[in-house]
């Protein structure tokens, strides 16, 4: 079974696995079919991501059809097509017994910490794929990313009367702006590109899109995904008195914190990190009734065999893209 493993930075290179065993219990075996490219696999091509180690086999944004489960499971059959949830948690640290998985204090994510899904199959926990009768698997491989901005503007918990600033119209973005709209018309996006600026205006008609904005008080929810550490400390400047702000994006560098600031406006400052069990079929739900649609955000496209090509490709200085997706064909 063939793999793309990431050997060092920017070296990348197609490895030999051993086919993987029978499901057990509780397990199921999947083909990978689709594997979204994130922010997170480029920054580990290019050495950026503190949290992968190399050698790593990427991939966590994955659409997979089922082809075998373990004697126990009952809630998958062969030929399921679902959406990964890729977030490993152990069950029993105190955050997983609050019901918040996404920070389970052992945390392994598939493709980041442990080897992820940039192979022809691979056996996962039953209970983290989420089955669609309807979806294709681009569509499922985009399920994760929407999950990230589904779990963020849970977090802002925004009422229809806030005014929403979004900072940052990359892919995590615009995941913040399809579930905030479902809540709030009172949306503006601050976007220094203007090619992600133009793209807003063309696809999400009807909210504000500038490139600047002054340092003052201009929304009562802000929500930086930006993960630049500049950003994030100016973010609290454009939420009004008593506003919230959601960081979305992360950086590894210090971000200054205004604490007087801070306190004058009585701000919340949030963190989000990952996503619930239960977003996944919500979503699911949302893209099947059409309330979300994404296959304008599907720039690049490359078969397997040009996965490597791929990567090279996004991370090459002017290439404009919003999201790629990469297909490994039925063997």
């Amino acid at each position: 079974m063939r793999a793309l493993q990431l050997a060092q930075s920017r070296t990348l290179r197609w490895i030999d696995l051993p086919e993987p065993a029978a499901p057990g219990p509780g397990e199921a075996l999947v083909a990978i079919r689709t594997i979204g490219i994130c922010g997170t696999d480029l920054s580990g091509y290019l050495g950026k991501m503190p949290f992968i180690e190399y050698p790593r086999i990427l991939g966590h944004e994955l659409g997979v059809e089922v082809l075998a489960v373990g004697p126990d499971v009952h809630t998958l059959k062969i030929g399921d097509r679902c959406s990964v949830e890729p977030y490993l948690n152990c069950g029993h640290c105190h955050a997983c017994r609050q019901g918040r998985t996404n920070c389970c204090e052992t945390l392994t994510v598939l493709g980041v910490h442990c080897d992820g899904g940039m192979r022809e199959r691979m056996v996962l926990p039953a209970h983290k794929l989420h089955v669609s009768e309807t979806l294709d698997f681009e569509q499922l491989a985009l399920v994760e990313t929407l999950a990230i901005g589904c779990h963020a503007v849970n977090r802002a918990a925004i009422l229809p009367e806030d005014d929403v600033l979004i900072i940052g119209a990359g892919p995590i973005g615009l995941t913040v702006l399809e579930f905030a709209r479902l809540v709030s018309s009172r949306l503006t996006v601050l976007e220094l590109s203007a090619s992600r600026r133009a793209f807003v205006r063309q696809h999400y008609p009807g909210i504000t899109v500038v490139e600047t904005l002054p340092d003052e008080p201009a929304a009562q929810v802000v929500f930086d995904a930006t993960g630049n550490a500049t950003s994030m400390a100016r973010a609290l400047s454009l939420a009004r008195f008593t506003g919230r702000i959601v960081y979305v994006g992360i950086t590894k560098d210090p971000i200054p914190l205004d604490d007087p600031l801070l306190h004058r406006r009585e701000l919340t400052l949030l963190a989000s990190r990952n996503a619930h069990a239960s977003d996944f079929p919500r979503i699911l739900s949302l893209i099947q009734q059409g309330h979300i649609h994404t296959q304008s955000w599907l720039t690049h496209r490359a078969d397997w065999n040009d996965l490597p090509a791929l990567m090279e490709t996004l991370t090459t200085p002017g290439t404009e893209s919003v999201k790629a997706i990469a297909r490994i064909p039925c063997s």
